[in-house]
């Protein structure tokens, strides 16, 4: 398992050269995101998609 820092500095080494500070910025924020969900649903913290639809 990565650390955090290991994760961001992945990112960033794949991202183009021409990459911007918005670019960087979105892609970090793309996989906290991901991985926050993944977590949640890990834990049961979901709802079903007949649930959301009666939302």
């Amino acid at each position: 398992m990565s650390t955090v820092k290991e994760s961001a500095i992945n990112i960033i080494k794949n991202l183009p050269e021409h990459a911007t500070w918005d670019d960087i910025i979105y892609q970090l924020y793309v996989k906290e995101k991901i991985d926050s969900s993944l977590k949640a649903a890990e834990q049961g913290r979901i709802v079903c998609h007949e649930n959301v639809r009666k939302l």
